[in-house]
Formats: structure tokens, sequence, C-alpha cells
């Protein structure tokens, strides 16, 4: 596996591969890598003949007072998996390289951007989806994989691509869980040992959902009221939201006729997670 920190560089090899016709897979990260961003990387590595990897902590989706400097990295450790994993290229590039300086330019998604956790996170997927359309013109992949926990991400990058005419394919691979159901996060590190036990309030929020929808409940201001009491029983816990929408606007979902997003956002301690499923009728 060969590490590139310069865009010029990477420029460089991607022509390189594309002269060779080969397929680019690629998949953006932060680092601290878990068996949820390996999950996406195994699937490339499948799907394309040349996988990308990068890893940069992007300071642009991180708000006041949220933990950009506190979150966790490893190059040195995330480089050892990745080669293990038989990834061809790491990209990691420093900051000031992504966004040197008198940098301006920034790109949103109107509306979307503004739900679930953009309300308690103003700014950040602006900062997203800068980074990521960066990327993409950087590395120009085939296909770049995403994980579903960040489902909110995914349904915004996907209408990032597609309002902006990019040949970029993007797949969305299943959250990756701990035996215990909780999904799998780099935050998940922060947790103390009372504190990780606590976080399983979300899965099991969503289980009961899950559990409704099986028993022929439609209504989503009921599954939401079951779900937010179970969350409320736990005493670390604080919510940020619970919600189910729809996969492609994002709105309130009155009555789940086929399928919607359940969404929650919860505080452990200082520790915000998120969490999702899927809903899908039987009718």
């Amino acid at each position: 596996m060969k590490v590139i920190k310069e865009i010029n560089r990477m420029r460089s090899v991607v022509k390189d591969i594309k002269s060779q016709e080969m397929s680019i897979g690629f998949v953006p990260t932060m680092g601290y890598l878990h068996e949820g961003h390996l999950s996406l990387v195994r699937e490339s590595l499948r799907k394309t003949d040349v996988t990308v990897v990068s890893i940069f902590v992007n300071p642009t989706q991180f708000g006041p007072g949220e933990d950009f400097k506190e979150y966790p990295r490893d190059l040195n450790l995330d480089s050892e998996i990745l080669e293990r994993e038989g990834v061809d290229y790491l990209f990691a590039p420093a900051t000031d390289e992504i966004y040197p300086g008198g940098y301006k330019t920034y790109v949103e998604v109107h509306d979307l951007q503004d739900k679930l956790c953009g309300r308690s996170r103003p700014g950040h997927f602006r900062g997203v989806c800068t980074v990521v359309l960066k990327l993409f013109n950087i590395i120009n992949p085939d296909i770049s994989f995403f994980g579903q926990k960040d489902a909110q991400q995914a349904i915004i990058l996907k209408r990032m691509v597609q309002d902006l005419n990019s040949e970029v394919k993007i797949e969305v691979l299943p959250i990756i869980r701990e035996e215990d159901d909780l999904a799998l996060s780099s935050r998940n590190t922060y947790l103390n040992q009372e504190e990780r036990k606590a976080a399983l309030v979300l899965s099991k929020s969503l289980k009961e959902a899950q559990s409704m929808i099986e028993k022929g409940q439609r209504d989503s201001e009921a599954i939401i009221k079951k779900m937010r009491e179970i969350i409320e029983k736990e005493p670390l816990a604080k919510i940020d939201y619970v919600e189910i929408v729809d996969m492609d606007k994002l709105n309130f979902v009155a009555r789940i006729e086929k399928e919607a997003l359940v969404a929650v956002a919860v505080f452990i301690g200082k520790v915000r997670l998120i969490d999702n499923k899927i809903l899908r009728t039987q009718e």
C-alpha cells in the first residue's frame, strides 16, 4: 500500500489508473478505523480494481465546542490495518492541503442539511459535502462506499451527486454492530464502562420500533412515544431527537405505509451517539 499526502501526487496516480481502464473504489474516513469502516473497504476491494481510502479529520464539519481536537487519531495503526486488508492507496492529506489559506468555497444541500442532525449541528453537512466533493474531484472514483449508520449523510451526498451531475456511484452498506447491538463508532471510545452499557438504549429503542411494526403498528407518533420511554428510563441518556422520516426528503412520516427511516440521536453523558433503522412493512 502506498501512502499519499499531496493532492497533485494523488491526481497523478489516479490519471495513471484511469489510463489503464481500471475502476477505482473509494472509502472516505476520518480514521480510527473499526469494523464498520473495514466492511466498506472489503466491499470496495471486492467490486473494484483499485481501492483508495482517505483519512482526513475534516475541521469544517465540526461546530464550536465539538470534539475536533479530541477526535481519536492513530494514523500509524490505521495504516497497518489498511495494509493488512490489501488497500492499494491511503490518501492522508494535511489540513492545509485540503483547505489552503484563503479558502472560500463550500457546498450545501439546502433543506436536507437542516433536518435531524443538522438542527443540533448547524454547518455540519456543509462541511461534509464540501470535503467529500473535493475528495471526489481529487480521486475520481467510480464507486464510493458509505455506511448506513450515517443515514442522513448518505441521503444528502446522494442528492449532492445527483444535483451536481457527478458520475460517482454511491453505495450504502449496512450498519456494523457490536455483539450487544451497539452501532460501531469511533466516538464509542469516549464512553466509560457505565456509559457504554447505557448506550444500548439506542439499539433497544430501535428494536422496539421494529417489533411494533411487525405487530402491525403503523402510527409513527405511537412508535416514537414508546421509543422515547425506553430511552428516558436510562438516567445517563438525554434525547436530541427521535424521528421517523421518509428516505428521500427526510420529512416526518405520520403513517408508515411501505418503508421509513427511524433515526435517533442521544447524548450518553457528554457523548452524542446516533443510530437508525429502516422500517419496512410487509404490506
